[in-house]
């Protein structure tokens, strides 16, 4: 599932050690999540990363916030 938790872990300046030790999140979901590899993280995880991270689940996702024009 793509993401942006390298991109947030660089910018941060945090590795997945770091996360693992302070999450208890497992190394093998951390790396999968990574690589994009997990398809289908848990919401508890993706929230509980979130929350560690301090982004909300849509800049986790990379989701940009557009504006709406009217249309669906």
């Amino acid at each position: 599932m793509e993401n942006e938790f390298r991109v947030i872990l660089a910018r941060k300046k945090l590795k997945i050690s770091d996360v693992f030790r302070d999450t208890g999140i497992a190394k093998t979901t951390l790396y999968g999540i990574s690589e994009e590899t997990t398809k289908h993280p848990s919401a508890t995880t993706i929230l509980k990363l979130c929350e560690y991270l301090e982004v909300t689940p849509n800049e986790f996702f990379g989701i940009k916030k557009t504006e709406s024009n009217g249309n669906c």
